[in-house]
């Protein structure tokens, strides 16, 4: 019991000194339940509009095996040569595309081909 009451004198400090040395800092600031907040860290992570890759945003792995592999572009490369986006569903798929990226592009692009020519 005699620890807890020394913790929380602890943090009491810390927050005191906090508010203190920071005095835009307003820690009793609350949200309503369901209120979206605007921006936080996040403004300058998030696109302002979401992201378009080539093959239609598919995985470029995906893509070579003759898959339709969807991705929301979270994970991405920009080809140095063209400036071409392209997307990935996964970490994996992404490290796995960049240990050999011209030669994985070569077999998506080949890929890309013969899903899109399946189509018509």
């Amino acid at each position: 019991m005699a620890d807890n009451r020394f913790l929380n004198r602890c943090l009491c400090a810390l927050l005191a000194a906090a508010s203190a040395a920071m005095p835009g800092l307003d820690h009793a600031q609350s949200v309503a339940p369901g209120a979206a907040v605007s921006g936080g860290i996040w403004k300058a992570a998030v696109p302002p509009k979401p992201m378009r890759g080539e093959f239609d945003s598919l995985d470029p792995l995906g893509v070579a095996a003759g898959a339709r592999i969807k991705a929301d572009c979270s994970l991405n490369w920009i080809n140095p040569d063209d400036g071409k986006r392209y997307c990935f569903s996964s970490g994996t798929s992404l490290e796995f595309f960049l240990d050999m990226p011209q030669t994985n592009l070569r077999r998506a692009q080949a890929g890309w081909r013969k899903l899109t020519a399946a189509r018509k």
